[in-house]
């Protein structure tokens, strides 16, 4: 309908009464809540990029782009290392390989429990669990690689690392075009998976510059501290959009 299509979009809409009907088990549909009228035309990327920046969504945008950036610094920082890490901590190649494979493995059930979880908790407090559980268990596998490489604790850690952290994208790609209007969110999630992949270049790149200095438990306490700054940022800046109408989130200032 934005683009003009009207007869188009009257077809998709007949689709979805219709299967609404077949739900329900009736012949007529259920009385519509009338909501505000909120205006929108079709734009050109200029027009989105500044609505990105306009004092409505401005809190927004800031907010989103310094999570995917500090978020994928730790990330990246870590991962990308993770095998040459073990190798510092005394584990031959093979073993070093294999543990990073299993610890790998604990981001599936991540990924599946974030996903379930968005729905139950909403999209703010699961992604503030999910940064802040991922920079602990960050944490302690950084100690646990350097006080004798307990491997115990090493796979323990490693394993609920990768679940938050894969869980962290999940929400993430589930919260950034919830946060934008229909005009600007293919904008808005590019610019922010844009800005969080300058922090995945400069990961590595800060890791390999860190760990001369400070070792194994400087480089995991970095990453914790990434995690944290992301958390903070959306626990103080961010809003919630589970259950809101487009509308409603429109609407919203911040």
């Amino acid at each position: 309908e934005q683009a003009g299509r009207h007869a188009a979009a009257d077809k998709v809409l007949l689709g979805i009464e219709q299967k609404v009907r077949d739900s329900l088990g009736r012949t007529d549909l259920p009385e519509p809540i009338a909501l505000p009228r909120v205006e929108s035309v079709p734009g050109t990327f200029f027009s989105a990029f500044q609505q990105l920046w306009s004092a409505q969504y401005r809190q927004r945008t800031m907010m989103i782009w310094s999570v995917w950036f500090f978020a994928l610094l730790g990330f990246y920082g870590l991962t990308s290392w993770l095998s040459a890490l073990l190798q510092q901590s005394g584990f031959a190649v093979t073993q070093s390989v294999y543990y990073t494979v299993i610890i790998s493995l604990g981001g599936i059930p991540g990924f599946l429990m974030a996903a379930w979880l968005v729905e139950r908790w909403g999209r703010k407090p699961v992604c503030v669990v999910t940064l802040l559980g991922g920079g602990v268990m960050a944490f302690l596998y950084g100690q646990s690689a350097v006080f004798g490489g307990n491997v115990g604790l090493l796979i323990t850690s490693g394993l609920l690392m990768q679940f938050f952290l894969f869980g962290m994208w999940a929400v993430l790609y589930t919260y950034t075009p919830e946060l934008y209007p229909t005009s600007a969110r293919a904008t808005g999630s590019g610019f922010a998976s844009a800005i969080g992949r300058v922090g995945s270049l400069l990961g590595p790149l800060v890791t390999g510059l860190v760990f001369p200095i400070t070792g194994q438990g400087g480089v995991f306490a970095l990453g914790a501290l990434c995690f944290a700054v992301a958390a903070l940022v959306v626990w103080v800046f961010g809003m919630e959009t589970k259950g809101k109408t487009l509308e409603e989130l429109t609407q919203s200032q911040g």
